[in-house]
């Protein structure tokens, strides 16, 4: 009972070590946005996850933990342009974000605009050079091929994750598309799993697939049941 207890407990501080505790809905409150930076430090998350309006109050709520302030950029639907994308994420990373979410110009993408698609991701690479940057191909409006484009490109202009959605398209994180993206990219990026991910069991299916990071507002009640289907010492 003991060995099963301590499996639970590695599982759970691996798993939070994972999770962006992520806050990205219009109406949240600098209340609730506080709540999630103390429920992010005292679980240990690897970031908390919010619009750019909030990046300096998390940056200075932060300050001192272990916790990295990410902040996404042309979110949610990624139709802001190369320019503005990049203005925004220098604006985050001045502000104090750590880790920059962006998505992808999924127009271009789809109507095999490659010259577009990859000058968008590039100038938002340019812009956080020395700083995290996770790229969100919203898998739910892609087909295999595009997803695959997408992540190949992502890698070879020099993210450090490739992300599933946004969570506010119509769908989210999926184990199929998670295993196609690990495949893709190999080990050298990381990938994560975003949108609809609620409880252990889905996170650590996740991570079987190949997910390295989870982002989810439900981090708590995934890491509260961790120990749940989690293999031994992930």
């Amino acid at each position: 009972m003991e060995d099963l207890e301590q499996n639970s407990v590695r599982n759970s501080q691996t798993l939070a070590g994972m999770i962006d505790h992520t806050i990205l809905k219009p109406e949240a409150t600098r209340a609730e946005v506080a709540r999630l930076c103390d429920e992010a430090i005292a679980y240990g998350f690897a970031s908390v996850c919010v619009n750019a309006v909030h990046a300096d109050f998390v940056a200075r709520h932060l300050k001192g933990s272990k916790v990295k302030t990410c902040v996404v950029v042309g979110f949610p639907l990624g139709a802001s342009g190369a320019a503005a994308k990049a203005d925004e994420a220098s604006r985050a990373i001045a502000a104090g974000a750590d880790e920059i979410d962006m998505v992808i110009d999924i127009g271009a993408l789809r109507e095999g605009d490659l010259d577009r698609f990859r000058a968008d991701i590039a100038a938002v690479r340019r812009a956080t050079t020395g700083k995290l940057l996770k790229v969100i191909i919203e898998t739910c409006l892609l087909d295999d091929a595009q997803k695959e484009t997408a992540c190949r490109t992502a890698k070879e202009l020099g993210a450090d994750f490739v992300k599933t959605s946004t969570g506010f398209s119509s769908g989210g994180a999926t184990v199929e598309d998670i295993a196609l993206m690990r495949r893709v990219v190999g080990p050298e990026v990381g990938v994560k799993a975003s949108g609809g991910v609620r409880t252990a069991e889905n996170a650590w299916a996740m991570v079987e697939a190949g997910a390295t990071r989870i982002g989810a507002s439900a981090g708590i009640a995934i890491v509260g049941g961790a120990g749940k289907g989690g293999p031994v010492g992930y």
